[in-house]
């Protein structure tokens, strides 16, 4: 990581949030703070960052409005911290655009995992269109591509110059973990990806309770495509244990 990176961390107990400030500052990343959502999302639109840490409990809203309301001005990756155990509190938390969650009590060697894991994502490139993948075609799912929008078919343009996908000339708002997952799943279509594959391919790395993650951003990508008007399956469950892409 390099000071080219910028963080804010919000959080209203001190000692999470020093901790915090510490353990990226250590890493490389410009760090910022707010301790309420109100601030947080003012210093979110001064300070563009790369990544949020986002305290689900704050003192004057909701962790899950602060995410929902940011979400329509920054594509920063968001980690929520939470202190509930609740899978329902991860799941809304992941719903409403976080890319990942830490539940309190947390290590610093746990942050500098995860968030060297998001800053190490590709965010550049674009998806290649290839033909469907016969099923005993051996072929890896992972392969380089070219930069450009790329029509998909079925109206589906997906352009991740920009990490822009779009719908019948509508943009479908993702975050930039289902939009990375779109990408990778449409770079390879019909060809079959395990969870793993795709941790690997669009994290760079392991991840911990993937499947978790993976399913539900999965369910996102799905749930956002219905809404903006198609209805064309897309992204295929296989096995119970993976997903493919189907050409509209």
């Amino acid at each position: 990581m390099t000071t080219a990176h910028r963080a804010v961390v919000v959080d209203d107990d001190d000692d999470i949030r020093d901790l915090l400030v510490h353990v990226l500052r250590e890493a490389g990343l410009e760090v910022s703070t707010a301790s309420d959502g109100a601030s947080a999302l003012a210093t979110i639109r001064e300070v563009q960052p790369d990544l949020v840490t986002l305290d689900l409990s704050l003192p004057d809203m909701d962790g899950t409005d602060v995410c929902k309301a940011l979400r329509e001005f920054s594509d920063a990756y968001v980690v929520m911290i939470t202190g509930r155990d609740a899978e329902i509190d991860r799941l809304v938390g992941l719903e409403v655009g976080a890319d990942d969650y830490m539940a309190k009590p947390f290590s610093p060697r746990e942050v500098r995992a995860r968030v060297s894991a998001l800053l190490r994502r590709p965010r550049l490139g674009a998806v290649v269109v290839t033909p469907p993948v016969p099923e005993d075609d051996p072929a890896s799912p992972s392969s380089p591509a070219p930069r450009g929008p790329v029509d998909v078919g079925g109206g589906l343009v997906l352009d991740a110059e920009h990490h822009v996908a779009v719908l019948d000339g509508q943009r479908v708002m993702l975050t930039p973990a289902e939009f990375d997952l779109l990408h990778a799943l449409a770079s390879k279509p019909g060809a079959a990806w395990e969870r793993g594959d795709l941790v690997r391919e669009v994290w760079r790395g392991e991840f911990i309770e993937s499947d978790f993650l993976i399913d539900v951003h999965i369910g996102n990508v799905r749930r956002k495509l219905r809404r903006a008007g198609s209805d064309h399956s897309w992204i295929r469950t296989i096995d119970g244990s993976g997903y493919v892409f189907d050409v509209a």
